[in-house]
């Protein structure tokens, strides 16, 4: 393969797993321990 298209694949790759991370502690179990700021702020 060449070096271009293992840089390509490695750099997507990584950004999908950032993304997927992000989303499983948005909606996934850990979300229940984030607090809402809005929520937190009302006056």
């Amino acid at each position: 393969m060449e070096p271009a298209t293992v840089l390509s694949i490695s750099i997507a790759v990584v950004v999908i797993a950032i993304t997927g991370f992000s989303i499983y502690t948005a909606f996934g179990p850990p979300s229940k321990e984030l607090g809402d700021p809005f929520e937190d702020h009302e006056d």
